[in-house]
């Protein structure tokens, strides 16, 4: 099963966490002091926020598979679309563990598709994205 991926980078972390439970009627499955996440079955999303200092607004979107087989063949589309990709095998982000692969769409949108192991207890480190190709053919 995949799961919808999105991840937000806000400037006042409660604003936002008072306004994204009310827009899903729920709260967050999971609040750190500076991360929160909701995990949605309708819709069908792990909605993430996060205030860690980066510029605020769309931080990444991806795909969330529950197996490394599942993971292996996402791998496996990115490179039939030919976008270069990064792996990361048990990268320690977002209070998770997990398998991951990076990389970034035609318009410079970062995408991940990963499979999460275990939680961990602090947020971890931020994960490195490959660099955009220049067109060919850019003026």
């Amino acid at each position: 099963m995949k799961r919808f991926h999105v991840h937000i980078a806000v400037d006042n972390f409660q604003d936002n966490i008072r306004f994204y439970s009310a827009l899903f009627g729920v709260d967050p499955a999971i609040t750190k002091t500076d991360y929160a996440k909701w995990m949605l079955d309708d819709p069908f999303i792990n909605f993430a926020i996060s205030a860690r200092g980066t510029k605020s607004g769309l931080d990444h979107v991806g795909i969330q598979v529950d197996s490394n087989e599942a993971l292996n063949e996402m791998n496996q589309r990115i490179a039939q679309a030919e976008l270069p990709a990064t792996e990361q095998k048990s990268a320690q982000c977002c209070y998770a563990t997990s398998n991951k692969y990076w990389t970034i769409d035609p318009q410079g949108i970062a995408w991940e598709v990963f499979h999460s192991l275990t939680t961990i207890p602090t947020f971890g480190q931020d994960a490195p994205v490959p660099v955009k190709a220049e067109s060919c053919c850019a003026v």
